[in-house]
């Protein structure tokens, strides 16, 4: 009997294969790391077939160690790095080129082209995001444009292309299948994300041919069934597929508009659910499709934003500064103090991302004394940490005309809890950390498990979802309102500081 989810999680760094039981839970994982090339500044590029390598790597792995047979799988669910983009031969599926990474900035020359004229007011607004090489229509284009003979295969269909999940779909699939979800194909910047198609007028913009492109399905449903692999057999669907942070918004069962989750990384990605209308925000927030489910005509949308520098902090002052040993030891540290006394971090060490979006902005620590120390310093910046993300999500409740309903964490500093505590007070709100950290996977495995009536409904997987624990505000909102204010005008300062 088929009693398992099988989910990928193709990542920037390496991919993880999981099986995942009906409780939601993981039976076991393997994780393998695959090269990352630079072959000049601002470029970064993956081996498209080292990453496929990686993926039968690892199901091989989890079945044989653990004693499962590949008919033991219901289905296949697949999260990915988002703007990544391969591009394939249609015949032998040899990639043309490397896959260009989101991180890669070789497009910049073009994509400046396209600033300030009336085509950047169009691709926002069909596509609810800025004009930047992070996304993938001008890394398509440019392997169109550079790579030998390219175009021209393109245009006699002859090559193929797409995201990384596309990529993994053809290759389970024996070549039979060529499907992308609509939350990797809203980060293209080639769909309309009020229609969930790719879009003339965008693809005339990048230059891009729609047979190029794979089909658009929802993100649970029928990509196609495993065919010609030697570590699984024939027949298994792959049934679910979305982006890396949309998975994470699934995963956490934010099914509702207004709920939001918050993963905590070197970064901060934060995610809110806006329903089924199409938030353009005013606030410098990117607009998304979250995901479409199997049988539903209409899309649900999110609101996305993120801080540059989150778990970096404490790597810097681990690192740089030489505070602690490990960055488990920043919680230990900061509690050495009962606030921090007027110390304020402001981690602008890359500039400031959503919702100020200053590159030029600085970061400085202000408020010292005589009697300040190492503890007060790393209790400013687990408060940063929560700081900046009220910036965001205050940003996202403006945009929305809607409150907050209640944050769902993961990521490694989502196990911070004096993170968590000071991330509920300064928001006013609970916070959730569920049992399942890893979220990426679950949503995977939930868009997976509902093509196949693994589980019935989104009802039933509210039900999967538990919380490990919650976090309530200790403070007043006259207090909230007083530690906000000292913290915007030191991000203030921060701007003015170059």
């Amino acid at each position: 009997m088929s009693q398992f989810i099988l989910a990928i999680d193709q990542g920037t760094t390496g991919t993880t294969v999981s099986i995942i039981q009906k409780s939601g839970l993981p039976l076991t994982k393997y994780n393998m790391e695959f090269s990352q090339k630079y072959p000049k500044p601002g470029w970064v590029e993956h081996d498209a077939n080292e990453i496929w390598k990686t993926v039968g790597v690892g199901i091989e792995k989890v079945l044989k160690e653990n004693g499962i047979s590949g008919n033991d799988i219901a289905a296949i669910g697949i999260t990915n790095q988002r703007e990544t983009v391969v591009v394939w031969d249609k015949d032998s599926g040899k990639p043309v080129f490397n896959a260009i990474v989101w991180q890669c900035r070789r497009t910049t020359d073009f994509c400046q082209t396209l600033k300030g004229q009336s085509t950047e007011a169009i691709i926002t607004q069909k596509t609810g995001l800025v004009v930047d090489p992070y996304f993938s229509g001008s890394k398509f284009r440019w392997i169109l444009e550079n790579v030998s003979g390219a175009r021209k295969k393109a245009e006699d269909h002859k090559i193929i292309g797409g995201t990384i999940d596309s990529f993994l779909v053809w290759k389970l699939t024996g070549g039979q299948s060529h499907k992308t979800d609509v939350s990797n194909a809203s980060r293209t910047q080639l769909m309309n994300i009020r229609t969930g198609q790719w879009d003339d007028e965008l693809l005339e913009i990048f230059s891009v041919p729609k047979n190029l492109l794979p089909e658009i399905v929802p993100s649970s449903g029928a990509f196609g069934v495993t065919k010609g692999l030697g570590f699984l057999p024939d027949g298994i669907p792959i049934s679910g597929v979305a982006g890396d942070q949309q998975a994470a918004l699934f995963g956490q069962a934010c099914f509702e508009k207004g709920e939001a989750k918050c993963t905590y990384g070197t970064g901060s990605f934060i995610l809110m659910n806006s329903g089924s209308e199409v938030a353009l925000s005013n606030s410098g927030l990117l607009t998304t499709v979250a995901w479409q489910l199997q049988g539903e005509k209409q899309l649900t949308y999110a609101l996305e934003g993120g801080a540059f520098i989150c778990g970096a902090a404490v790597q810097w002052l681990r690192d740089e500064m030489q505070f602690i040993k490990k960055s488990s030891d920043v919680e230990e540290l900061a509690r050495q103090v009962s606030s921090s006394e007027g110390v304020e971090f402001v981690p602008a060490l890359t500039g400031l991302g959503a919702p100020y979006w200053d590159p030029s902005a600085r970061g400085i620590i202000t408020g010292l004394t005589r009697g300040s120390h190492r503890a007060h310093i790393a209790r400013a910046t687990l408060e940063a940490m929560a700081l900046q993300n009220v910036d965001i999500i205050q940003a996202m409740e403006k945009d929305l005309k809607a409150p907050l309903k209640n944050l769902k964490v993961d990521g490694g500093a989502a196990a911070n809890n004096l993170l968590m505590q000071m991330q509920s007070d300064f928001l006013q709100a609970n916070i959730f950390r569920p049992e399942m950290i890893e979220t990426t996977v679950a949503g995977a495995s939930y868009f997976a498990g509902l093509g196949v009536s693994f589980w019935s409904d989104i009802g039933e997987i509210k039900k999967v979802w538990k919380i490990n624990q919650e976090f309530q505000p200790q403070i007043s909102e006259a207090q909230q309102k007083e530690r906000l204010e000292h913290w915007r005008r030191a991000v203030h300062q921060a701007m003015m500081n170059h």
